[in-house]
């Protein structure tokens, strides 16, 4: 098990749970637009996870976390957009 995360394949399980649900959300009619702000975080954070179980150089690790959070903060006026306008 050990291996398993040293090998970074536990974050790129996640990467791929991530992608499932990209998809689903963009068949239930969600813009590409807005799927990227709400997974975009979670998916820069994971990439930071994965190289920091591989060892890879701290800029690596920080530069996807450090990316995270600006979209982090477009999420929830996205979502408040959303929900303003009338439903068709």
């Amino acid at each position: 098990m050990g291996a398993y995360f040293a090998s970074g394949h536990a974050a790129d399980v996640m990467l791929a749970a991530l992608v499932v649900e990209a998809v689903w959300l963009l068949t239930r009619g969600r813009g590409l637009g807005l799927v990227l702000v709400v997974l975009g975080p979670a998916a820069l954070i994971v990439l930071g996870l994965r190289a920091a179980l591989v060892g890879a150089p701290w800029p690596w690790i920080a530069l996807p976390l450090a990316l995270s959070l600006p979209i982090h903060l477009a999420d929830p006026r996205l979502w408040r957009r959303g929900a303003e306008r009338p439903s068709a």
